[in-house]
Formats: C-alpha cells, sequence, structure tokens
C-alpha cells in the first residue's frame, strides 16, 4: 500500500491527459449540439452515444508507456500499476460524463441510468481492449488500435448487429429495457476481460522469480 502511494504521482505524470482531454473535449463539443435548435434536440440520444464513444477512444490509450519494457522490471505488480492508472482517471471519467449529462436539455435528455450503463460498459470495454493488447503484445502504446478497434465495432454493431439482439435502440423503443439488459451482460464482461487480462502472464512472472536476487 505504501508503494502504492510513492507512485502515484509519478504514474499521474505518465498518463496520457493530452489524449483524454482532446477526446473529451470532443465528446462535450458533440453533446452541446443538442442545444443549437429543435432538430438537434431530437438526435440528442445519437450525439450522446457519439460523445460516449469519442471520450472511450481517448480511454483506450489509458495504458500507452513508452517506458513499459523498462517498467516491467519493477517489484510492483502490473495489476496495481493499471488499477493506479484506472483510479486516477476515474474521477475525471465521472466529471465528463457529469457535464456531458448537463449539458443535453432536461426534456431531450435519455434516461440518465440507463444511458450512464451504456456509458460505462463502452468505457470499461476501451480500457480492458487496452489491457488486452498490453498482455498479448510488446506493444508500448497500444492506444491507436485499440481505439480504432472500439469505433470500428460500435460502427459494425449499429449496422449489421442483429435486430433481436439490439444493443443501440431509441427511448421509445419497446427494445430498450431488453437491450439495456445487454448492456448490463457487455460491462460485466469487460470487466472480467480487464480483470484478466491485467493478470502477469505465467512466463512473465516466473521471469521475475527468477531475476530476484536471493538473500542469504
Amino acid at each position: 500500500m505504501l508503494l502504492s502511494r510513492h507512485l502515484v504521482l509519478p504514474v499521474h505524470r505518465t498518463l496520457p491527459w493530452g489524449v483524454v482531454g482532446a477526446a473529451g473535449a470532443a465528446g462535450l463539443l458533440l453533446t452541446s449540439l443538442t442545444r443549437t435548435g429543435e432538430s438537434a434536440e431530437r438526435l440528442s440520444l445519437y450525439l450522446l452515444r457519439a460523445a460516449v464513444i469519442a471520450f472511450a477512444m481517448g480511454l483506450a490509450f489509458l495504458l500507452d508507456d513508452p517506458a513499459r519494457h523498462t517498467t516491467a522490471a519493477v517489484p510492483t505488480r502490473r495489476p496495481v500499476r493499471i488499477a493506479l492508472r484506472v483510479a486516477l482517471a476515474a474521477p475525471a471519467a465521472a466529471a465528463w460524463w457529469t457535464v456531458a449529462l448537463l449539458l443535453v436539455p432536461p426534456g431531450v435528455r435519455p434516461p440518465v441510468g440507463d444511458i450512464t450503463l451504456e456509458a460505462g460498459a463502452a468505457c470499461v470495454l476501451a480500457v480492458a481492449g487496452a489491457a488486452a493488447a498490453v498482455r498479448f503484445s510488446e506493444a508500448a502504446r497500444p492506444g491507436l488500435p485499440v481505439a480504432v478497434g472500439l469505433l470500428t465495432t460500435a460502427v459494425l454493431v449499429m449496422l449489421l448487429w442483429p435486430g433481436r439482439w439490439a444493443l443501440f435502440v431509441s427511448v421509445e423503443d419497446e427494445r430498450w429495457a431488453a437491450a439495456h439488459d445487454r448492456w448490463g451482460v457487455v460491462l460485466a464482461a469487460a470487466v472480467i476481460l480487464g480483470a484478466v487480462c491485467a493478470v502477469e502472464p505465467l512466463r512473465r512472472r516466473a521471469r521475475f522469480r527468477r531475476r530476484r536476487p536471493v538473500h542469504t
């Protein structure tokens, strides 16, 4: 625990705040368009979803670490390092989402609980995808391919996903409740994926144990 506290400031400095901030600003710009006229108000749900995807793409860069292969040798395990990055970014993400919701006029704002579930699932999925890229590749900056994959997946789901399992539906659609049951499944799966991929690979742990000095 003490070691984790000592890591807070160094990790905070290495987080890609510029990318996350730019993605958040783009998302807020999209959300603010809901105030520009009656036609934009009718598109409020879609603009809010686009804002979520934009911000989630920024979070895909959260685990980018140019010094990854250097820090791999430190005694602090990968789950701790990833958890610390997520914990530092979480308040900023919560603040961004609050502002995004407040920018949507109350009369056209989608049900807050349901749309927040969508946003949470998208953001967790982005970070889980980054964790998977770190786990299964040697890339120090997996953010760009993960962000592109997230955007591509979202577009394909909107265009090609079977209607009976639809995720992106309108508030008036009778499938709204069932769609958000599915969003709950997506969120749970993303959490599990992120937790599994945050663990050190067995071969990495074995190398670390062999390299540890033996005290006599």
